[in-house]
């Protein structure tokens, strides 16, 4: 098989490897449906929202460059599993566990393609560019925005409160899409007042 044969049988190995993204179940559902999410959809949807909301960044943006970190920012969940946003034990593991996922995953590309993806996961981890903080802010958005047309359905499961939503999501979202983080601190006061968050005990 000649080096183009090769290079395109890595790429399908990295996409049918990407496949088992299907399989791990995030914290929220879908709107309408009884099963919980999973990392594919939630990279698509942000994609896409990127895309709508990329007049509203903070800054001047390169939107290919974010939908392409979207696309494979969570694919180390394929190894570790989705972990809820909240969580903070281990989370300096989990962190060094991803990465070795992540440089795995990539590794089954051709050395080139590799390489890029990973610097791509890696921006977005470190969320220091323009590019990386609006794509923090399309990425933690969108569960919230789920909760809120799911009447907080995993908020109330995993007794997450109001306060631990803002503190965990408001700065993010408004460092990357000030525009999309007032519209959801109002959205979010009147969840609160309407008794959809958890009660930690």
């Amino acid at each position: 098989m000649g080096t183009k044969g090769e290079s395109v049988q890595r790429i399908v190995a990295f996409i049918l490897e990407l496949d088992k993204l299907k399989g791990v179940e995030r914290k929220t559902r879908p709107l309408g449906l009884d099963r919980f999410e999973n990392p594919a959809e939630h990279s698509w949807q942000i994609a896409v929202l990127a895309t709508t909301l990329a007049s509203y960044a903070a800054e001047p943006i390169d939107l290919q460059r974010v939908v392409s970190m979207l696309l494979v920012h969570d694919i180390g969940e394929i190894d570790v599993g989705d972990t809820i946003v909240y969580a903070q034990d281990g989370i300096e593991e989990r962190k060094a566990a991803e990465l070795r996922a992540a440089q795995r995953i990539c590794g089954l590309l051709p050395a080139e393609s590799g390489e890029v993806f990973l610097s791509l996961w890696q921006e977005f981890e470190a969320g220091e560019t323009a590019e990386a903080r609006f794509a923090h802010a399309v990425d933690r958005a969108t569960p919230v925005l789920l909760n809120l047309a799911n009447n907080g359905q995993s908020w109330r499961e995993n007794s997450i409160r109001f306060e631990q939503v803002v503190a965990r999501n408001g700065p993010p979202i408004e460092a990357g899409c000030p525009a999309l983080w007032t519209y959801l601190r109002a959205r979010l006061e009147a969840a609160r007042d309407g008794g959809w968050f958890g009660i930690q005990v």
